[in-house]
């Protein structure tokens, strides 16, 4: 390991656990992940990813203007047109197949 060199990174631990359990799951080392990221950097010549603050602004209905409330509606109303639409049956089946029987919702 003559061609490397030491990062050292203080963390909250929790965050640190919470990460290494995901990336044992996935089979990948901290060392990697680090790897992984650096080398994203380079390729996008900045973060791989787009920082912003959240939208504090409510969501409800109550809280759009007129024109948010409209492209809400319009929304929808494309993904309606455009993708397939499944009944709550189908919906109930596909989670039950991912998450177990214990899904099941009862009239």
């Amino acid at each position: 390991m003559a061609n490397s060199s030491a990062l050292y990174v203080r963390m909250d631990p929790t965050l640190k656990e919470s990460a290494e359990e995901i990336l044992s799951q996935l089979g990948i080392s901290s060392s990697s992940a680090v790897q992984m990221f650096y080398h994203q950097i380079v390729l996008h010549r900045g973060l791989p990813f787009h920082l912003q603050l959240p939208d504090n602004r409510p969501v409800a209905i109550g809280g759009m203007s007129r024109t948010e409330l409209d492209r809400e509606i319009k929304k929808g109303i494309d993904s309606l047109e455009a993708g397939p639409l499944y009944s709550a049956d189908d919906v109930d089946q596909e989670l039950a197949k991912d998450f177990g029987s214990g899904m099941d919702i009862k009239d």
